[in-house]
């Protein structure tokens, strides 16, 4: 193989985890690919690879080599894509990460449209309340929520995130509803668990002109904000979540949003990408099929 098909040999079993799964993307032998991968440590004179009998995982050498290789790969097929005259045509497949609920429930229905428009284009959407590394992880593009601190990607807002209150109209003829922050002390909340500490996360809440934190009374703990949702829907209580989680519910009168002047400022919801890539037709194609949310919240962003 090439220099540059040992690259590309390199680069698809970093992504796969596998000479096997690469060899099958790439539709050569996992022997062949092995070889490749052998040849072009050798004259780097570095290890790319831990090698078990299953599966390979990339040493420090490898994920260095691994982020500059995705940047050039990248680069060339839009390279490739416009000499060959078929820059407009959106073929390959669309590499995102996004937060699970707005996943499945904003973001699914766009990328069913965007299939459609192209079907020569297939989608890898993975799903995780977690952030992935966008070069490490082969991604086109990631759904971030909240303020971006990561100055290598480039941004672009498409949407907005809102914490509401809401109860169930049980729970509140049985508790009364509250009418100022200082009525929430008297009532069960049901809180967000954060996996990572075990922590309660206390409610955001607009006071004037300040945010304020405040930690409820918490008969319910729970670490998934649909469950949230399920609990306050059962009159277990009052619950925060984010707006887009209870959309339904709220249209449905299954629950009612609380306070609704005291809800905090919104945090920004952007899609980001690597800033040294050309962006391929695919990615071109992912921004105008996010257009209609960007249209949606015009006069709110």
């Amino acid at each position: 193989m090439s220099g540059l098909q040992q690259l590309m040999a390199f680069a698809q079993t970093a992504r796969r985890g596998s000479f096997a799964a690469a060899a099958r993307d790439l539709g050569g032998a996992p022997s062949t690919l092995a070889k490749s991968v052998a040849r072009l440590e050798a004259s780097l004179g570095v290890r790319l690879f831990h090698r078990t009998t299953r599966q390979v995982s990339l040493t420090a050498d490898g994920e260095r080599l691994f982020r500059r290789c995705e940047r050039v790969l990248a680069e060339m097929e839009d390279l490739h894509a416009e000499a060959a005259g078929t820059r407009a045509v959106v073929t390959g497949t669309l590499r995102i990460d996004a937060p699970i609920t707005y996943g499945r429930r904003i973001l699914m229905p766009l990328l069913a449209q965007l299939l459609r428009a192209h079907p020569a284009l297939s989608l890898d959407l993975r799903l995780q309340d977690s952030y992935a590394d966008l070069v490490r992880d082969g991604l086109d593009a990631a759904i971030r929520v909240g303020e971006l601190r990561d100055s290598t990607l480039v941004a672009r807002r498409i949407d907005r995130q809102d914490l509401v209150l809401v109860a169930s109209p049980a729970y509140l003829k049985a508790q009364g509803r509250p009418a100022r922050i200082e009525d929430l002390a008297a009532h069960r909340g049901i809180v967000f668990r954060l996996p990572s500490s075990g922590r309660e996360r206390p409610w955001q809440l607009r006071s004037g002109r300040r945010t304020v934190a405040l930690q409820p009374p918490a008969q319910v703990q729970v670490n998934d904000g649909e469950g949230i949702v399920a609990a306050a829907v059962l009159g277990l209580g009052i619950g925060q979540v984010p707006d887009h989680m209870v959309s339904d519910e709220l249209a449905s009168g299954a629950l009612l949003e609380l306070l609704p002047k005291q809800r905090p400022p919104a945090m920004p919801i952007s899609v980001v990408m690597p800033s040294s890539r050309l962006q391929p037709p695919r990615v071109r194609a992912l921004l105008e099929a996010l257009e209609p949310l960007r249209e949606r919240r015009a006069g709110r962003i």
